[in-house]
């Protein structure tokens, strides 16, 4: 049934970022010796292979506005589903992000004024980037991610290795513009910290809405113009993962 698949997309947005910010909040570096850069970079990573192949085969596990929006522009998705997937996506952050903070919270130095894993730009760039920087990265950024998905999500592809290819490029990706922005490619991943945070996070939050959105249509768009077959089936993306037509 339909409603199932907004309750996957919740509970897979609820746990990339729970897990993901809760990495880069709790563990990047505890106390001396934390997990960094390239632990958070991982663990986002590690999401969404995890969820993928949890819940691949109910929703598709898109996890992110910016791939919802982008697999419909590429084809591979429905208009009327869009806004019930991206609602569910960003209750399912913003619930996320609410127990983190009750966790982190319970810590004898926490504070919002650390950041929370909110994303940002200029003085909140964590390498202190322009908003043109921070721009141009979530851009090109999240294209490329779509441009992936499409990829090992098309029917010749190397059945069933999907989850990996994308949760690597995920990886990748937060490897690289962590410095700049903190990493978002996901509106739904950055609007639960930034309420939380509220202040420049809620100012900044437009940007982290705009750029990976319109990133992933030109990324999924792009694809669908190199790829040899420009009219797949919606449902194709669905289908590579696991899901029914249905």
């Amino acid at each position: 049934m339909s409603f199932l698949k907004y309750i996957a997309e919740g509970i897979g947005t609820f746990w990339l970022t729970f897990a993901g910010c809760g990495a880069a909040v709790l563990a990047a570096g505890f106390p001396d010796v934390g997990i960094g850069l390239l632990g958070v970079a991982l663990a986002f990573g590690l999401t969404v292979v995890t969820m993928a192949y949890a819940i691949g085969h109910v929703s598709g596990c898109h996890l992110n506005p910016a791939v919802t929006i982008g697999l419909y522009a590429g084809g591979r998705f429905p208009a009327n589903q869009i806004v019930p997937y991206v609602i569910a996506q960003v209750v399912g952050g913003v619930v996320a992000a609410g127990l983190l903070y009750v966790i982190a919270s319970g810590g004898p130095d926490f504070s919002t004024a650390g950041g929370f894993a909110a994303n940002g730009y200029d003085a909140h760039s964590p390498g202190g980037y322009s908003l043109v920087s921070a721009f141009a990265m979530e851009l090109v950024m999240t294209a490329v991610f779509l441009f992936v998905i499409m990829g090992a999500t098309h029917g010749k592809a190397p059945a069933g290795f999907a989850p990996l290819a994308i949760g690597l490029a995920l990886t990748l990706i937060h490897l690289v513009s962590i410095p700049v922005t903190n990493t978002s490619v996901n509106p739904a991943r950055s609007t639960g910290p930034a309420l939380f945070v509220g202040g420049w996070a809620l100012s900044q939050l437009w940007l982290f809405w705009l750029a990976p959105i319109l990133g992933g249509i030109i990324g999924a768009v792009a694809y669908r113009w190199v790829s040899s077959e420009p009219s797949e089936d919606i449902v194709g993306t669905d289908a590579a993962l696991g899901d029914s037509p249905a």
